[in-house]
This record gives structure tokens, C-alpha cells and sequence, in this order.
């Protein structure tokens, strides 16, 4: 699935892909992501920007495994921040959902 939304917040976006089965926090259990990246997907993309600062910027993913099926979301500040392979491989995968083969 393709799709990129334009909700008012962050914690509305959460909500929603909540709503649709995104219930694993990547952030928190990326090792999931880290050690089975090829088989995850970005389905969904929701960036918000602060209407002001850059600093203010978030994404919220909604990412899937297409063999498990598992489903859950990672939520990034500015990407410049995040470190070493996590920032790539959300990169990546960033890369492949705008770029579909």
C-alpha cells in the first residue's frame, strides 16, 4: 500500500495506524527491523513540520514485514540525528517506498 497522509499531529497519525493493525513500536523493538530489513516495507508515510522551525520536524512510518506480516510504526525527529544503521535502514526503506520497483 502506497500512501502518504496529511494529518493535523503526529499523536493523530499514531492513532490512526493504531487503528489499522500498526501496533509494535519499531522504536523500541527496531532489532525486528535491524536483523529482517529486506523484508520490511514503509506502507505508510506521515511527515509534520513545525510551522516555524525545522528542528520541529517529525515522520511517523507505518512499516511492515510482507513474509511475518507483523505491522507497527517508527517515529523519527530529524533523521540526521538518528545514528548509524538504524538511519540507514529507514533510509532505505524511505528510498524503496518512494522508488517502488
Amino acid at each position: 500500500m502506497d500512501t502518504k497522509h496529511d494529518y493535523e499531529t503526529t499523536d493523530v497519525a499514531l492513532a490512526k495506524l493504531k487503528d489499522m493493525g500498526y501496533t509494535i513500536d519499531f522504536n523500541v523493538e527496531f532489532d525486528e527491523i535491524l536483523n529482517d530489513a529486506e523484508n520490511y516495507q514503509i506502507d505508510h508515510l506521515y511527515r509534520y513540520e513545525g510551522p516555524s522551525n525545522p528542528d520541529d520536524e517529525s515522520t511517523v512510518y507505518g512499516i511492515s514485514n510482507n513474509i511475518s506480516g507483523k505491522k507497527g510504526v517508527f517515529v523519527a525527529g530529524n533523521l540526521s540525528l538518528i545514528e548509524g544503521k538504524k538511519r540507514d535502514i529507514i533510509l532505505a526503506l524511505e528510498i524503496k517506498y518512494k522508488n517502488p520497483a
